[in-house]
């Protein structure tokens, strides 16, 4: 899936250059562009590395200042972790289980563009807010009894009990502000950049437990705050 992505960003990339030389001078233009998404700072030990995908247009008020609005997806890789499970909740020593996280991320940004009027090569900055949608799914194969477990990076805390371990954490997603910085070249037509975002996520209250088992010191209330670094390429015209 990833490989066919990156094939058709490039074979369209090839096909829109001679049409957007043409109208890279334009008061608006259209983006499209896609590249790697990677968790940065703490999540990147709950979360995996993945592609990103990105369409939007930008308003060029004068010709060193624009106003870009972008959506972008972005397809995070799964992240496994170990979790012990337990016949019945009398039990001292557990099997451990491997558990999967999947995610994807979705937003939608409004930035300042700042930005060089003129030359084939232009560099550019670019700051603003967003609205940010991530849904995770955590699942496992096991069934049995499992310790209460707690991870922000999840939004969940869990007090444990005797169930089906595929369905203790299950699907969650949460919607929340944040920001993006970033900047980047124009060559010609084409671009590439970096985007930083930071996410203001929310608070995952502690919850009595059984035996928990926690993720590092995530056993208290914490706050799913998210940080990703995205590298682009792509094209406007």
């Amino acid at each position: 899936m990833h490989n066919r992505l990156l094939v058709f960003v490039a074979a369209f990339l090839i096909t829109a250059v001679p049409i957007a030389a043409q109208a890279q001078d334009k008061r608006g233009m259209f983006i499209i562009g896609g590249g790697y998404t990677v968790p940065n700072s703490e999540v990147s030990d709950h979360l995996g590395d993945g592609y990103n995908f990105m369409i939007g247009g930008q308003a060029n008020v004068t010709p060193n200042f624009g106003i870009e609005g972008l959506y972008s997806f972005n397809g995070l890789g799964d992240k496994q972790i170990s979790i012990p499970v337990f016949d019945t909740p009398a039990d001292t020593v557990g099997t451990p289980t491997d558990f999967f996280a999947s995610m994807n991320m979705q937003y939608g940004t409004v930035a300042a563009v700042l930005q060089a009027s003129e030359g084939k090569v232009r560099p550019y900055g670019l700051t603003g807010l967003g609205v940010y949608y991530r849904p995770i799914k955590v699942s496992s194969p096991a069934i049995g009894y499992a310790p209460g477990y707690c991870n922000p990076w999840y939004y969940v805390c869990y007090p444990g009990g005797f169930v089906e371990v595929e369905n203790i954490i299950g699907e969650r997603s949460s919607t929340d502000f944040g920001m993006v910085f970033g900047g980047g070249i124009n060559f010609g037509a084409l671009f590439g950049e970096l985007r930083y975002h930071y996410i203001w996520g929310p608070t995952v209250e502690e919850r009595p437990t059984v035996e928990p088992i926690a993720d590092g010191d995530t056993i208290s209330d914490r706050k799913a705050n998210g940080q990703f670094l995205a590298v682009s390429f792509g094209v406007r015209f």
